[in-house]
């Protein structure tokens, strides 16, 4: 076990066999306009070294083999496009997360003022504003359009679910003579968008496309921190909060919370580590029994017992096992739809104590949709700023197929092909999720 007592930190080691080359359109020959001192240009052997297993560091380090190591992200001396002749498209896909405003926001800024790059274009509806069949008006983007928009939350673009078809799409770019493709979206967008690269790259096109992952899950692999994850951690305390003033408010009270995490909870465990105020901590990574001597019913009884009050805390995809249907079913991305945990606990804990003939009162909070849907915090808006421009940057030297990224404390290239491999999940045996056990004082809730 390698234990790590930072939330940012990425919470697994590297595989050995990981590629992070990332493909160039072609030779960089004009000069970057940027006005920036002297050394504060990036060039593409400035690497940032990847965590690895230690056996592996030792035998890398004796065999004189080098270390996996990212493109470090920034301005480059020499650029690709002819920002006088460029045309750039965004576009963002999937659920709602804070901060997406003002990725825009940043892209248009750093795209018009920093390069001079006039032609910019807002596609709305997600990867539905391609399909001529949808109708959707095409935004041109300005200082003067997004010029306020940071202070709302959601995108003012617009967003959709489902696949749409790849060469339709990339018809579409052609039409609109678009050199520069920014996609804002998670795992099902960035599928989308390593398609889109692959129909660009056989059509023989000279378009980039630049991915910025946006998950209020933070569950994007290779990435240390996804945006709108402190938002969302920060508005999910306020959750907690009112639930453990509702449970102590009232003899064998219980504040129940519900919060995002389809496959990874991140959000539940940061949440209870801020507020110090919950009990149950449950999340997709680690499994719970509901009945027996140390499932959580029993050991709700005896915080009630002990204390008369409770607070649990349940990311959404966490004990699917009691609320999954015979037959899965899937919403248009792909995604598997979820049993609502959240009103299962509430009604299952009700019938528990009544059964036991102990009245308790049990307080259901679910915040989701207020969560996603508000603006960004300061912190967030500073990293949305920063990946905005660093995605430009990457664009205009003519890199594609790519994602930034933030990780070991820097800005980051890496390809998409990689990032859609697998999912960011809580590393069970990390310092963080110890943390929370610590602070819950909840053990494993398992009979065996």
């Amino acid at each position: 076990m390698k234990p790590t007592c930072s939330l940012f930190d990425f919470l697994e080691e590297i595989p050995e066999d990981i590629s992070t080359e990332i493909e160039n359109l072609g030779p960089a020959r004009i000069e970057n306009p940027l006005n920036l001192p002297e050394g504060c240009f990036v060039t593409d052997d400035m690497r940032v070294t990847l965590r690895v297993s230690e056996s592996f560091l030792r035998e890398a380090l004796k065999e004189g083999r080098p270390l996996p190591a990212a493109e470090l992200a920034g301005p480059r001396p020499y650029i690709y496009f002819d920002p006088s002749k460029t045309r750039a498209a965004v576009v963002t896909c999937g659920g709602l997360c804070p901060g997406i405003n003002d990725v825009i926001r940043s892209l248009v800024l750093t795209l018009y003022y920093s390069y001079g790059v006039r032609h910019i274009y807002g596609i709305r509806y997600g990867l539905q504003g391609f399909i001529p069949a949808y109708g959707h008006d095409v935004v041109e983007l300005s200082p003067q359009v997004v010029e306020g928009i940071h202070e709302l939350g959601g995108t003012f673009l617009g967003t959709s679910r489902g696949h749409q078809p790849i060469d339709q799409i990339v018809d579409a770019l052609e039409r609109m003579n678009v050199n520069i493709l920014f996609m804002i979206g998670g795992d099902g967008t960035f599928r989308a968008a390593a398609k889109i690269k692959e129909e660009i790259s056989r059509r023989g096109l000279k378009i980039a496309v630049v991915a910025i992952p946006k998950t209020i899950d933070n569950d994007i692999w290779l990435v240390s921190r996804t945006f709108g994850f402190v938002t969302a951690v920060e508005e999910a305390c306020k959750a907690i909060r009112c639930a453990h003033t509702e449970a102590v408010g009232a003899p064998n009270g219980i504040g129940l919370v519900k919060v995002m995490g389809r496959y990874s909870g991140f959000i539940a465990a940061a949440a209870t580590l801020a507020t110090r105020e919950v009990n149950f901590c449950l999340i997709p990574e680690e499994d719970f029994d509901l009945e027996g001597p140390r499932g959580l019913l029993a050991a709700l009884e005896r915080r009630l017992a002990a204390r008369k009050h409770a607070v649990i805390v349940v990311a959404e995809g966490a004990g699917q096992k009691y609320v999954q249907g015979e037959k899965p079913e899937y919403d248009p991305s792909g995604n598997l739809k979820l049993g609502d945990i959240g009103t299962f606990l509430r009604d299952r804990i009700k019938e528990y104590f009544r059964e036991k003939g102990i009245e308790v009162y049990v307080r259901y909070i679910d915040p989701s949709y207020i969560i996603r849907s508000v603006p960004a915090c300061v912190d967030d808006r500073i990293y949305c700023g920063f990946l905005g421009q660093y995605a430009v940057h990457a664009a205009m030297a003519g890199k594609t197929g790519l994602m930034i990224g933030y990780l070991n404390h820097h800005y980051v290239h890496l390809p998409l092909s990689e990032a859609v491999k697998r999912r960011k999940r809580v590393n069970t045996q990390s310092r963080f999720w110890l943390s929370v056990l610590e602070s819950t004082g909840q053990g494993r809730l398992k009979n065996e």
